[in-house]
């Protein structure tokens, strides 16, 4: 057992968190005759270390997800969704969501497409509420920041949040608030194409590619800002505003969180040096939550597709259940970490 264990920590901090990646920039930064006790100095080692650990992360996962992704085109997920039925297609729906585009922006043109096909309504918002919020890349670099524990627990987390959300919406019947030009589009069923182990390995390059390239301004971006959080803001003043004495630090975060857009690649940097300043786990998680399910931009985008009433309704569900979440996190916390 302690052999897995060292095995596991070996995983976890050295391939996953890239600790020696860390201790060598330190390292080439004191040959440069750099002090990386100062701010500056500690600023830039945390920006090179998260910039290079993430961007391997990210093409990694990217490349190994849009392979997985070429087994389920929209027309093959559509098929899937239709074979099941009240709970269990809800849970297929968020299930295939973590397959799918990282950001909420890029997920809401399969949500479309599956409700013009006429699936159920709250089965398509299981898809879009899981699809920003969960996928195997968060698993994963969660896992190398905060351990297996609080990733799998953020996933299974993320789930249940979209299965009920999504079975909530459906329950309240509410399809007539559907903009009338989705209901009435025309659906075209196209046989997914059978590709060879080639085509999925270019499929997987080229997505590779095209995502990185919208997404690493945001990494630069998430890490420039968790940089600035892990140097120059006040451990003290985190605490007080997002740690254990303010019961409305989940509230503020995820309110915060909703007017960004960012994926979880940009976030997580940001959570991560909240976290070491004081701040409390459920809450950070909160944050990511909302920035990647909430997303001004994605909501601007659905609002075209739905009634201001259902969209006001997506916006309450999900918010509720992030800030549940966050409390179940802070109340978890001294257990997982």
């Amino acid at each position: 057992m302690h052999n897995i264990q060292a095995v596991w920590d070996f995983i976890q901090h050295q391939v996953l968190g890239m600790r020696w990646l860390d201790r060598l920039i330190g390292n080439m930064l004191l040959r440069f005759g750099l002090d990386t006790s100062n701010r500056w100095v500690g600023s830039l080692q945390f920006f090179i270390y998260d910039v290079i650990k993430i961007t391997i992360l990210l093409c990694v996962l990217i490349f190994t997800i849009s392979y997985i992704q070429s087994f389920f085109p929209p027309e093959r997920s559509k098929k899937i969704l239709g074979r099941f039925h009240g709970l269990g297609a809800n849970t297929v729906a968020a299930l295939l969501g973590t397959v799918t585009p990282f950001c909420s922006c890029s997920s809401i043109p399969l949500f479309i497409g599956f409700t013009s096909a006429g699936l159920p309504l709250g089965v398509t918002f299981s898809f879009l509420i899981s699809s920003p919020m969960v996928d195997l890349g968060s698993l994963v670099l969660l896992m190398s920041i905060f351990g297996a524990k609080v990733a799998i627990l953020y996933v299974l987390f993320g789930l249940i949040i979209a299965i009920l959300g999504g079975s909530l919406l459906e329950r309240m019947g509410m399809e007539e608030y559907v903009e009338s030009f989705i209901l009435t589009a025309a659906s075209v069923d196209i046989e997914a194409p059978n590709l060879t182990v080639k085509d999925r390995l270019t499929y997987a390059m080229e997505q590779t590619q095209s995502t990185f390239k919208k997404v690493f301004p945001y990494i630069l971006i998430g890490v420039g800002i968790g940089a600035g959080i892990h140097n120059w803001i006040p451990q003290g003043w985190v605490v007080s505003l997002l740690g254990r004495n303010n019961p409305f630090g989940v509230i503020l975060a995820t309110i915060v969180g909703v007017p960004m857009y960012a994926d979880i690649f940009g976030t997580i940097p940001i959570a991560e040096a909240l976290l070491a300043k004081g701040a409390q786990l459920g809450t950070v998680l909160s944050f990511m939550m909302g920035v990647t399910t909430l997303s001004l931009p994605s909501l601007i985008m659905l609002r075209k597709a739905i009634k201001p009433k259902l969209l006001a309704l997506f916006i309450a569900v999900c918010t509720v259940g992030i800030i549940i979440v966050g409390y179940v996190f802070n109340a978890l916390q001294t257990l997982i970490i």
